[in-house]
């Protein structure tokens, strides 16, 4: 086995857990989302801890079942997914590549950047401004107006472009 690289169960389900997108914006991961604070492995079988971006997510049970789903199928079985809502998911948490692949997908990023990890997101209350600036993710300009404070999801708001004039969803910061 010279040469062959060694990877852990818990490695291994990090990896396998980049494939399972989320079900409301299918261009993100669940781990670009930042859902997933953890794997654990307790010998007998992974634990994956999960964070929904809010209290009343419908997707939450698809997601634990497609996590669940994708890590058996990965041979890294028997797997439980435990919901852990404390601390509160906050947009802080979606990786730099998922904000990268919001844009391309469509969708305004949250302001603010990724933090290191789940466990170092900073508690914060966040005030939506009427000159609250947000960029086009198709052509890139600020001169941007909100036309509804929800979009196709709760945690999504409708915008439009002044610029190029296409409608476009901002992914909320939480």
């Amino acid at each position: 086995m010279c040469g062959a690289e060694v990877v852990s169960r818990v490695d291994a389900a990090w990896r396998a857990l980049d494939a399972v997108l989320d079900p409301e914006v299918p261009a993100l991961s669940v781990r670009d989302l930042g859902i997933v604070r953890d794997v654990i492995d307790h010998g007998d079988a992974l634990e994956v801890v999960l964070t929904p971006t809010y209290s009343g997510c419908p997707a939450t049970e698809l997601i634990e079942k497609n996590v669940v789903d994708a890590l058996v199928a990965a041979g890294l079985g028997p797997v439980r997914a435990t919901t852990r809502r404390a601390p509160a998911w906050t947009t802080d948490w979606i990786s730099d590549e998922g904000r990268r692949k919001l844009r391309e997908y469509g969708i305004a990023p949250p302001a603010g950047g990724a933090v290191a990890s789940a466990g170092e997101a900073p508690i914060r209350i966040v005030r939506h401004t009427a000159d609250e600036v947000v960029a086009c993710p198709r052509c890139g300009s600020t001169h941007t107006e909100r036309l509804s404070a929800f979009g196709s999801t709760a945690c999504k708001a409708l915008w439009r472009c002044l610029a190029c004039r296409e409608p476009f969803e901002h992914f909320k910061p939480i």
